[in-house]
């Protein structure tokens, strides 16, 4: 039996991480950082996403705290990011990824489902100023709502 570090995405997972890349691509097509947990799934969504951005698969970087790190590596990870980044892709994993989302903008977002986006805006001009309740919830897609209505 695999351990969950190593589990690969499945058929639908590439689906739905295909079909996210796509209306990434359309509805902010601007970004230019990835960072991914360095699980074997979250790796490949990153990877699927990129490719459907064009964005060069070499240029994601993994982040292996993000795979059990709890909220806390989320932010020291966006905390850390250059200030010459403008938009960044966040792949992790749940509960984590849904709690910070939570603890940026102070939204009852709930348990995101598998490949759901969460776009959060900041007024902060520095990636160093975000915390708790600096940000706000602009959109939560799901793959879901992409099979209902065109990107």
């Amino acid at each position: 039996m695999f351990k969950d570090f190593d589990r690969e995405l499945t058929s639908r997972g590439i689906m739905d991480s295909a079909r996210m890349g796509h209306y990434l691509k359309t509805q902010a097509p601007g970004i230019e950082s990835i960072k991914a947990s360095a699980a074997a799934r979250t790796y490949q969504t990153a990877k699927v996403i990129a490719e459907q951005l064009k964005f060069e698969v070499d240029d994601i970087e993994t982040v292996d705290k993000l795979y059990s790190g709890g909220p806390q590596a989320y932010l020291a990870t966006i905390n850390a990011t250059p200030d010459s980044v403008q938009t960044l892709l966040l792949c992790g994993h749940n509960p984590d990824i849904s709690y910070f989302a939570e603890y940026l903008t102070s939204t009852d977002i709930g348990s995101m489902g598998k490949c759901s986006l969460a776009v959060i805006t900041f007024e902060s001009q520095s990636w160093a100023e975000i915390s708790g309740k600096t940000g706000s919830l602009a959109k939560l897609v799901t793959p879901d709502d992409l099979k209902q209505s065109p990107a």
